[in-house]
Order: structure tokens, then C-alpha cells, then sequence
């Protein structure tokens, strides 16, 4: 009987001991890479919704409910973050927020042609890209990040993230491999895509981002005729864009090249094999 009531009363803090951290993310992808780090050891939840632009979205009241009980939470710096950052931690003085950024060497995101202040790569020098989780070498540091972010929370798993980080990194070298493997013959080639999310891919396999679209502002006719002149004299035959954006212009660029429009996703959840697909869908361009 003794026994019996002892073990009621520790019941309620094993299930406390057990229960999993609460983390919140900006986009699906970290949402990923946390959960094969974390395991059972963490709840995830990504603020971004499926068919949403990081660029202008908006947290529901539910989220900002959710995030007064979270213990940590990774950004990356897509632009909502900006805005909404301060009223993010003011929800939750405790959590504890991770810039998945750090340590890297952060790149500037093009510009469509027709603004002033980029440099003879198209590249503004106001404006960082986010987009850090497109390329598989730098998700291997934002791996580490992560690991030692949940290892001081709960120290004692420690040794299983970091089991759980290096297996999930050696799926990342060998999608390296493979991508470099399929590109390699396209070294230099220039693609173009609606919004400017793919621009750590292009820097790690040697490749080219031509930008169609920046910070939600479409390019005034001159400098989409200066864009479509471009894509001809480069042989580029499509446009990637994003689900999350209309594919409006898109189309009647493709139109104007004769090419096609193709969606690919940066925000995809199912990391490895999206990213492998898109490889793919650039490699059937050229």
C-alpha cells in the first residue's frame, strides 16, 4: 500500500522528467534536422504554415499561445523574424533562441537587374540570404548548432545526438556527393527561379542563381526584358518558383523563352529526397 502511493506521487514527475522538449523553428527543413538530432527527446513545431511565404508571414494567436511554453527556438532570419522576433521572445522570456546562423559565412541575395547598389553578380550588399539550408554542407554545421543547443538543455542525452547528428550527417555527405556527381558536367550554368531561395545551392555546386523577384517587388518592364534577353543568350529553357508564390510572371517569362515553369519547394519538409529531386530537375534543363 506504501509502495503504491509512493510510486502515485512520483508519478507526475517521471512524466515531467520524460517529456519531451518543446521547440519551435521558422521553416520546415530546420523542423527536420531538429527531429533527427532530437528523436523522442523533442516536440517540433515550424512557424511557417505549408503554402506560406516566409517573406510575409504573419504567427497565428495559436502560435504565439504555443510559444509561452517552449524551451528553445532555432531562427534562421527569414524576413518575417525581423518583424516579428521581439514579440516572439516577449511571449517567452525563458526560451531559449539559437540563430542556426551562426559561425557561417552568410551570403547576399541577389537582385533582379534595374536597383542600384549590387555588384556585378547581381548580389545587393543591404540584404543577407536566409536561405542557409539549401546547400548540404552548410546544414552539416547547422547540425552541430543544433546538437550542442539540445545537449545543454538535457545534458544527459548528449551522447545520443550526437550519435543521432553524425548518422544523419553521413546521409548528407553522400547526398553531397551525388548532387556534385550530377551537376558537375553543368558547372557555371545559370538558372532561373522567381524568388531568390536557392543561392547557397548554386555557390556549393558552382552554379548560378538568376533572379527574377526580390523581397516581394517584380522587376518594371525594362528589367524584364533585360531579364529575358539574359536567359536567351544563356540557353536557359525554365523558371523555378516556389509553390508559395504566384506563378503569374513566371509563366509569361517562360512563355517569352519558350521554356517551361517548374515548382520546386526550399521550404519542403522531406529534405534529402526533395533536394535530390531538385538536382535532378536542374540537371533535365541544360
Amino acid at each position: 500500500m506504501i509502495r503504491s502511493l509512493l510510486l502515485l506521487l512520483l508519478l507526475p514527475g517521471l512524466a515531467l522528467a520524460n517529456k519531451p522538449l518543446s521547440v519551435f523553428v521558422s521553416v520546415p527543413p530546420i523542423k527536420t534536422f531538429v527531429e533527427k538530432i532530437g528523436g523522442k527527446q523533442v516536440e517540433v513545431h515550424h512557424m511557417v504554415r505549408p503554402g506560406h511565404n516566409p517573406a510575409t508571414y504573419n504567427p497565428t494567436p495559436r502560435q504565439i499561445s504555443q510559444l509561452a511554453a517552449a524551451d528553445i527556438y532555432f531562427r534562421v532570419g527569414v524576413p518575417f523574424e525581423q518583424s516579428w522576433m521581439q514579440r516572439i521572445e516577449a511571449a517567452n522570456t525563458e526560451m531559449h533562441v539559437i540563430d542556426t546562423r551562426k559561425g557561417l559565412k552568410l551570403r547576399s541575395l541577389e537582385h533582379h537587374h534595374g536597383h542600384d547598389d549590387h555588384d556585378q553578380h547581381g548580389r545587393h550588399h543591404n540584404s543577407m540570404d536566409p536561405h542557409i539550408w539549401t546547400s548540404p554542407l552548410i546544414v552539416q554545421q547547422i547540425l552541430q548548432t543544433i546538437s550542442q543547443a539540445l545537449s545543454e538543455l538535457l545534458p544527459e542525452y548528449r551522447q545520443q545526438f550526437e550519435k543521432n547528428r553524425k548518422a544523419y550527417q553521413q546521409q548528407l555527405i553522400e547526398l553531397d556527393e551525388e548532387i556534385h556527381h550530377l551537376l558537375e558536367p553543368h558547372e557555371s550554368k545559370s538558372f532561373l527561379v522567381f524568388h531568390p531561395g536557392w543561392g547557397y545551392f548554386a555557390d556549393t555546386y558552382h552554379l548560378r542563381q538568376v533572379v527574377v523577384e526580390q523581397e516581394g517587388k517584380e522587376p518594371g518592364a525594362h528589367s524584364l526584358a533585360q531579364l529575358i534577353k539574359q536567359a536567351k543568350q544563356n540557353d536557359i529553357q525554365a523558371v523555378f518558383v516556389q509553390p508559395q508564390f504566384s506563378q503569374q510572371m513566371a509563366g509569361q517569362i517562360a512563355n517569352a523563352i519558350n521554356g517551361r515553369v517548374i515548382t520546386i519547394d526550399p521550404l519542403s519538409e522531406n529534405y534529402i529526397p526533395n533536394l535530390r529531386q531538385v538536382a535532378h530537375q536542374l540537371a533535365e534543363t541544360w
